[in-house]
């Protein structure tokens, strides 16, 4: 059986949408970073891995999706976090919404990851930035 399939841009846009929106559920969503061993699914809960640092998503996280191919969500601006919690070297992040729940993990690296930071060395103390941060959507 082949496996092909494609949907419509706008029903990526809202596939695209569904997801992103789930940050915002129960106030502003947060970008936690880690610097150990990510967890075999989403699904599971952090034990042990190093938290290096959290940014907090503006209260509604992104804009709308795009009708593009792949379809486009553009974050609104990122809290910095202004004083890192570890010294790590970073290597993956943990999204969750204002209430806590667990929307999506990702690699983190500073090229080819998911999220590239220009050093994913974070150091105790220091400032984290997201400056600019979008999630896609293919539609096949």
């Amino acid at each position: 059986m082949a496996l092909d399939p494609y949907i419509t841009q706008a029903a990526g846009a809202a596939a695209l949408d569904a997801i992103v929106d789930l940050l915002d559920v129960g106030g502003a969503g947060t970008l936690k970073f880690y610097g150990t061993a990510k967890p075999a699914t989403a699904n599971t809960a952090t034990s042990g891995q190093t938290l290096g640092a959290t940014c907090t998503f503006s209260a509604t996280a992104f804009g709308a999706a795009t009708t593009a191919d792949p379809s486009v969500a553009t974050a609104a601006s990122i809290t910095d976090d202004s004083a890192a919690d570890a010294d790590v070297t970073v290597v993956w992040a943990r999204w969750a919404s204002g209430g806590a729940t667990t929307v999506l993990d990702c690699t983190v690296g500073t090229s080819g990851a998911d999220i590239n930071f220009n050093t994913n060395v974070f150091v105790t103390g220091a400032t984290v930035s997201v400056t600019a941060l979008t999630v896609t959507h293919p539609l096949n």
